[in-house]
């Protein structure tokens, strides 16, 4: 069995199964009903939940992969401790995708003809979340997504088992762009992947910086995993940028915020990010990510204004001694809503589960949250934070500051129409 696997052994699922195979013996000693002791029922009610859960265990993205897990675990967890589905525990089958497409469509083809789990959630890279995708809507199993995409709601990719958790570029470029250009200045390089969440970032920018009458000098292009930078800095400099928009994640955005500011780029322009990612800039440090500014799903200080934050914190800091993160908190709530639904339904089938989906207004971790019915794109606020000084800074999670919290608006996404998507 893979080290990575969650099983039910030794778990509440098992727990429960024993008090379960008790009282129906009792209740044949007792001369119960017979419908209590039907196979069909007897098997259903032993039978585990199973959520499948796809994420880069390894590759630059591991960090953020990891906590993911651990928060698609605290909400197997609450699910369990509440008696699950009337006696029928979940169980989080984690696979390794590699920051791969075709790994990632392999370990979704394995988890539903194999593993015969019930929904997939997962992935952490635009690009791999499209391939989980593609196999679980031929296959009429509900995908969940918790990475930012924009392909992913458009008409193409969609389908009605396609739900995404996650903000998408547009909504995180677009709530960077409109904080930023106001303050620091009209003209902009961007530095991005050379992929496809490189390209729909950028294009999230250009789209929001337009009728702000922001220059854009260039957009240059990196691989993913790239691990010097310097190359492209004097070309960034001799744009005479006010800001430097860089797409990057996980080890990526690392490297250049400390190369960056080993080439002294933050004294002649403003570095700003999307999405920050909380795992870098605990791993990076105060100096790394000095005076960089990003946009976020979630920053655990979030705590301090909703009051749906501080009780996830709390839940998750008691399971794990940590804080969320960012990425944390999108499979949390990714994987208890479809639990939710599962619960709501009585585990009813695939139907009545979208239409649960659908029909959600839920506060996990940061405020309200709703699926847009005719994409399924989970209407949520953005963040923009900045990174403090380690004099600001109260303990070692404490890294952020909020700047502001563009909320909730269905009028910030693209349209229907222009996804080519019925209403």
């Amino acid at each position: 069995m893979s080290a990575i696997e969650r099983d039910c052994e030794g778990t509440p699922a098992d727990s429960s199964r024993r008090k379960f195979i008790k009282s129906a013996a009792a209740a044949v000693a007792a001369g119960s009903t017979a419908t209590l002791l039907s196979p069909k029922l007897f098997a259903q009610a032993r039978e585990a939940i199973k959520i499948g859960f796809i994420v880069p265990l390894t590759g630059p993205y591991s960090v953020e992969a990891q906590g993911q897990v651990k928060g698609a675990e605290l909400a197997i967890k609450e699910f369990n401790d509440a008696g699950g589905l009337k006696g029928r525990m979940a169980e989080l089958l984690v696979r390794d995708d590699k920051l791969n497409p075709g790994e990632g469509a392999t370990r979704a083809l394995e988890l539903i003809e194999k593993d015969k789990v019930k929904v997939v959630v997962g992935s952490l890279s635009a690009s791999v979340q499209l391939s989980i995708n593609n196999v679980t809507k031929q296959r009429g199993v509900i995908f969940v997504s918790i990475s930012q995409s924009d392909a992913i709601n458009e008409a193409k990719d969609w389908s009605p088992y396609t739900f995404h958790e996650a903000l998408n570029p547009h909504m995180t470029g677009g709530a960077l762009a409109r904080y930023v250009f106001p303050r620091y200045g009209k003209r902009a390089i961007i530095l991005a992947y050379d992929a496809v969440f490189g390209a729909e970032m950028a294009r999230a920018w250009q789209t929001a910086a337009k009728p702000l009458g922001v220059e854009f000098a260039e957009t240059i292009k990196h691989p993913i995993g790239q691990a010097d930078y310097s190359a492209y800095f004097p070309r960034i400099l001799a744009a005479k940028p006010d800001v430097l928009m860089v797409a990057s994640f996980g080890r990526d955005q690392l490297n250049v915020m400390k190369q960056a500011t080993d080439f002294g780029l933050k004294k002649q322009l403003r570095i700003v990010v999307a999405p920050m990612s909380f795992s870098a800039r605990a791993i990076g440090g105060h100096e790394a990510f000095k005076d960089v500014i990003g946009a976020a799903n979630y920053y655990w200080a979030l705590e301090d204004t909703e009051k749906s934050a501080k009780v996830f914190n709390d839940k998750f800091r008691a399971m794990h001694k940590s804080v969320p993160s960012d990425y944390g908190a999108y499979a949390y709530s990714g994987v208890r809503q479809v639990l939710e639904a599962i619960k709501l339904t009585n585990d009813g089938g695939n139907d009545k589960m979208i239409e649960a989906l659908r029909g959600l207004k839920y506060d996990y971790y940061k405020g309200p949250q709703y699926y847009r019915r005719c994409d399924h794109q989970s209407v949520q606020s953005v963040l923009i934070v900045e990174s403090i000084d380690k004099s600001q800074a109260k303990h070692e999670a404490d890294t952020m500051r909020i700047l502001a919290i563009e909320k909730p608006d269905e009028m910030r996404l693209r349209t229907c129409a222009e996804l080519g998507l019925k209403t």
